[in-house]
Order: C-alpha cells, then sequence, then structure tokens
C-alpha cells in the first residue's frame, strides 16, 4: 500500500512548449491521457456559498452530450484534434530544455511539472473549456488516448472566469450562466457582455437583498435543485428589463449613469427598483411570486412589460421620498382593472387568453403598448 501511494504521488512529467504572452501567465501546450486528465484538473461548478458569493463558473454537464462523445471516443479508429484548456495552479514548475533550438523567439521548449494532490488535496488544475469532453474523456474505454492540452498559469478565479467568457462567447452557453458571471470579471470585456455587466450585478442584489421584492424569487445558474422551486423568475427576465432601462434616454434608469465617466449610481437605481416592483407586489399580490405558468406578470413577458410600464411612471416619482412607494400604488392602480395576469382574457390584445401570452418580442411589445397607453389614458381622466 505504501508504494502505490508513493507511485500515485509521484509528479506528471511532459515535454510542453511555453509562450510568453504575459509575464504572469505564461502559456503552456503540452499532452496529457484522458485517464490523467481528471487526476489533475478540478472542473469548478458554478455555486454560491453560505454567504450568497459566487463559487465557480462551470455549467452543469450535458448528459446526452457527454454519451455521444464517449460513443465516437469509443468506436475504434479515431482522431480527437479538441485541446482542453486548463488554468494551472502556481504549483506547476516549468523547465527550459538546454542547448540549441529550444527557443525561437515565440516559443520555449522543455518540461512540465505537475504534481498530483494526495489525499482529498487541491487538484492543480482547473478546466476552463472543455469540460463535457474531459467528463467524456475520463468514461472512455481508452485510457491512454493522449489529448492535447492548452493551460495558462493562474490561481485566480476571475482570471479563470474571464478566459471561460471569452473562449465561450461564441459557443451556446446558457445566457443565464453567462450573465450571472459577468459581475464577478473585472477586465474589459466586449461590448456585447460588458453591457449586461451592472444589469447583471443589479439583478444579483435583487434576488440576495430581503428589502427587495425579488428577494429569492430569482432563478440563476447557481440556483440549488431545492432551491428551484421557490425560485420563479428567470434572471434573464430581469437583466433584459434593467439593461434597457439603462440603455435607452427614454428609461427611468438613464439618468443614473454618467456616460462621460463610467459611473452608475448603484444605490439610487436600486432604490428606484425597490419602490416600483415593492408597489407592483402590492397592487397585485394574487399574481406575485407564482410560477409563470400560473402568473404572466413572473414570466419574461410581463416583467419587460411592467418595466417599459416603470420607464413612464418613475420619470416624475422621487424614489428617495417617504410617500414613494404610496404614489406608485396609486399610479398602477389606474391600469389594474385590464391585467389579466392569472387569468381570463386581455380584452385590448384582440382577446388573449392570459397564458396564451409568451416572452416573445411581438407579445412583449404588444403588451408594453396596451398597459402605457391604459396608463396614459386613465390619467388624463383623473
Amino acid at each position: 500500500m505504501a508504494n502505490q501511494k508513493s507511485l500515485r504521488l509521484e509528479p506528471i512529467i511532459r515535454r510542453a512548449l511555453r509562450i510568453d504572452q504575459h509575464l504572469q501567465h505564461p502559456l503552456y501546450m503540452f499532452t496529457l491521457t484522458a485517464e490523467e486528465l481528471l487526476q489533475v484538473a478540478d472542473i469548478s461548478r458554478v455555486t454560491r456559498d453560505a454567504e450568497g458569493n459566487l463559487i465557480g463558473y462551470q455549467r452543469p454537464d450535458v448528459r446526452q452530450h457527454i454519451q455521444n462523445i464517449v460513443e465516437y471516443l469509443d468506436s475504434g479508429n479515431i482522431i480527437f484534434p479538441n485541446s482542453i484548456i486548463l488554468a494551472l495552479s502556481s504549483c506547476v514548475r516549468f523547465k527550459q530544455s538546454r542547448g540549441p533550438g529550444t527557443d525561437d523567439g515565440f516559443a520555449k521548449a522543455g518540461t512540465l511539472e505537475i504534481p498530483l494532490p494526495s489525499n482529498d488535496g487541491p487538484k492543480p488544475a482547473w478546466i476552463v473549456d472543455g469540460q463535457q469532453r474531459a467528463l467524456a474523456l475520463a468514461k472512455c474505454k481508452r485510457r491512454d488516448l493522449p489529448i492535447p492540452v492548452n493551460a495558462f498559469l493562474a490561481d485566480e478565479v476571475e482570471l479563470q472566469r474571464d478566459q471561460f467568457l471569452r473562449v465561450n462567447s461564441t459557443k451556446p452557453l446558457p445566457r443565464g450562466l453567462i450573465t450571472e458571471l459577468l459581475p464577478e470579471v473585472s477586465s474589459n470585456l466586449p461590448g456585447n457582455l460588458a453591457a449586461k455587466r451592472i444589469p447583471s450585478a443589479i439583478c444579483d442584489w435583487l434576488n440576495q437583498e430581503k428589502s427587495s421584492p425579488f428577494y429569492g424569487l430569482v432563478q440563476r445558474a447557481s440556483t440549488s435543485k431545492e432551491q428551484k422551486a421557490k425560485t420563479v423568475i428567470a434572471d434573464n427576465s430581469i437583466v433584459k428589463m434593467v439593461e434597457e432601462s439603462l440603455s435607452q434616454p427614454s428609461g427611468c434608469l438613464f439618468p443614473y449613469r454618467n456616460i462621460a465617466t463610467g459611473e452608475t449610481d448603484l444605490e439610487g437605481i436600486t432604490t428606484l427598483l425597490v419602490v416600483y416592483w415593492s408597489a407592483v407586489k402590492e397592487v397585485f399580490p394574487d399574481a406575485w411570486g407564482k410560477g409563470p405558468t400560473k402568473s404572466r406578470l413572473m414570466h419574461g413577458a410581463g416583467i419587460r412589460a411592467m418595466g417599459r410600464l416603470m420607464d413612464r411612471i418613475m420619470q416624475v416619482i422621487d424614489p428617495r421620498k417617504a410617500s414613494a412607494k404610496e404614489e406608485v400604488v396609486r399610479e398602477l392602480k389606474l391600469i389594474a382593472p385590464i391585467c389579466r395576469w392569472t387569468g381570463g382574457r386581455w380584452e385590448e390584445m384582440d382577446d388573449l387568453k392570459w397564458n396564451d401570452l409568451n416572452n416573445v418580442p411581438r407579445h412583449i411589445n404588444v403588451l408594453s403598448n396596451v398597459l402605457i397607453r391604459a396608463y396614459l389614458q386613465a390619467k388624463g381622466t383623473r
């Protein structure tokens, strides 16, 4: 037993190329066998700790996709050129080879020494891209299949998340996973991702702050199976509602951003959102907190349309006033008679049945127009 333990603790040594794009985070190209991959690398699954802080960044495994890869790997003569991208711990050591021809000015040839964990110790690497492939390789019959690996040195989870988002930005990652990770990445991001970073952070705050009407109701990628029964609102609905109001000059959240300096008044934004949506909760208590199949107010179409109505109502209400919520309640009661969140038909939408309202642009736009028009007409006659 002692000899087996000793053998298991011997480091993996591989020929490798080192590329110095960033001196603090060098890149390495080498190979690992299918058996070695998950001995060396962990999958950092997205979840949250007891304080609500985000941990990890990977999506849950997709069983059918993994099984398809396993069947291919076990099919005989195969070519598997897809590399796995790893983030390596600083405990990994690279030793450049001696002699001429080991450095061509772009890459250095040498050996990479990867220590294996003892007992339940932490592994020296994390999978940034190739989670499904790695799990499939762990299940395939050919344990000695050499797999190309690209890796970068990084102990910081933030850098790993940053690379994960960039690598997967053109792939069909779940939208909720991307938006939940964005607030945790502080580096410069592509424009389409950067625009969602602040809305996603606000969505996070609304879901975790006890004073928020959305507290515990928003389903994110890190939501556990036990919590999913209580989380009735898709996070993307909240993110899109906030993003639209922040980015449109007509949005009530637009003035809280200083475009010149890039600063955002998050306290002002969250104060406004809590005031408005707390009033929505009070005016429509029977529709609040139910799943979207029982309440279209909690549905993407309802959240987005009520968000556009928010842009109208909150333009003239100061959310910092003690009476702000009561003022919003008074305004929302003007449109309450026409709303069909949990039953009946929307007479102003060609008699559309309440649960035939779908989260598609056409229905969102029509519902928004119906609510805003009813609100303006009611105000005109008041």
